[in-house]
């Protein structure tokens, strides 16, 4: 045995496929001191700053959650779409999907949003901000995430409990529990491409607007390199599912880390200004998606690690961002200026939506701070698997009613 072959036995294990297990426990700061990557059940886990910063660009690997779907041994109408869409594909078929799909994500149509943000924010605490206590899951997040996909898209309010609900159900395939959620998982995915072909068909018909989806039929039907029909679906789908279940979840961990850190929340309530730093602080320290995985598309040998073609590696976003060697004071400041964190991924792979995320969350946040005084948990949460893509399933919260 190679002395590259008997460092990677002895490297680090951390079971991730183990429902209990936290991307946050001691022990994984612990195999981040011993090495900067461990062995999983799924391959290899990269635990520092600076070897997930270079592993996220680097050429000789490639997106990874495509696999996602085999590799808990998963089938049906989830698998089937992760497979086609925009996420899983490299190369030619993926900058096509991008420069098609860009337009509709454009920074300036978030700036224009901005306004109905902040009234959807507001409306949504005037339901509760004098009783002096919520489910902010309930009660904001998931609302207020739904709605947003709603007027980006142009379709009424009413059908934000609807698209939540298929949502929600479809993100349990995004967690270590995938294999035993799959019945659910695949029917809420056939309900969701329902209701896209059904909205794709009514918007097609008419006039377009400006809304995301018109755009993006608008560019479709301009462009020498249109999506099929099913491409179509297909990005439709991610939009409302990836919009509705990432800012739901990032929220609700947000306000996790604001109840853990009350001065925080009393600067942000001071200086709103700082509602985008926060949305930044809080995607360092807490994020929705723990990790963004890539594949080695030949052999290669990246430090002391022989990494063989098909090898998975798991990027642990969330050990890399308090990695001691990047961040000496990892605290959660939204004053300090930090280097960029991994929540939207990175490289070619970027996340298409993140100026509508950053734009919506920055509101939602700034306005909750100044409306909601002495924020405090209530009662115990519920959560997902702190692992993959988590979040809150509940958050009982009180503070000092508005009067």
């Amino acid at each position: 045995m190679s002395e590259a072959s008997v460092a990677q036995a002895e490297a680090p294990f951390l079971n991730l496929s183990d429902p209990a297990f936290s991307i946050r426990a001691p022990e994984v700061a612990a195999a981040r001191e011993a090495s900067w990557y461990a062995r999983t059940p799924y391959g290899i886990a990269v635990l520092r700053y600076e070897e997930m910063q270079k592993l996220l660009r680097d050429p000789r690997l490639r997106q990874g959650s495509y696999a996602w779907p085999e590799m808990n041994e998963a089938t049906g109408s989830f698998a089937d779409w992760w497979s086609r869409m925009l996420l899983s594909q490299e190369g030619a078929d993926h900058a096509r999907l991008r420069r098609l799909a860009n337009p509709a994500f454009s920074p300036k149509l978030v700036t224009s949003l901005k306004p109905e943000f902040a009234r959807l924010a507001n409306e949504l605490i005037d339901g509760f901000a004098g009783r002096g206590e919520c489910e902010f899951m309930a009660d904001f997040s998931e609302p207020y995430a739904t709605r947003v996909i709603c007027t980006l898209l142009g379709l009424p309010h009413s059908e934000w409990r609807h698209l939540a609900d298929l949502a929600g159900e479809m993100g349990l395939a995004l967690g270590v529990t995938f294999r035993q959620d799959l019945e659910r998982i695949n029917k809420a995915t056939d309900g969701m491409f329902d209701y896209a072909r059904a909205l794709i068909a009514e918007r097609s018909a008419k006039e377009l607007g400006d809304d995301f989806l018109s755009i993006l039929i608008r560019t479709n039907r301009e462009s020498q390199e249109a999506l099929g029909d099913q491409e179509l679906f297909d990005m439709v789908v991610l939009a409302i599912f990836g919009g509705i279940d990432t800012t739901r979840n990032q929220l609700g961990l947000a306000m996790d880390v604001f109840l853990n850190h009350p001065q925080q929340w009393a600067l942000l309530a001071e200086k709103p200004e700082l509602g985008r730093a926060a949305v930044e602080e809080v995607m360092r320290v807490r994020p929705t998606i723990t990790w963004v995985t890539r594949e080695a598309v030949t052999d290669f040998t990246y430090q002391d690690l022989e990494i063989a073609r098909g090898t998975t590696l798991h990027l642990l976003g969330q050990a890399a961002c308090s990695d001691p060697r990047a961040f000496p004071d990892a605290s959660f400041d939204i004053t300090a200026e930090r280097k960029p964190h991994f929540g939207f991924g990175g490289g070619a792979h970027h996340c298409l939506g993140h100026f509508i995320a950053r734009g919506d969350m920055t509101e939602a946040l700034a306005i909750l701070a100044r409306r909601l005084k002495n924020p405090r948990f209530s009662g115990t949460p519920v959560w997902l698997p702190d692992s993959g893509n988590t979040g809150a399933v509940s958050l009982p919260m009180a503070f000092d009613p508005e009067v």
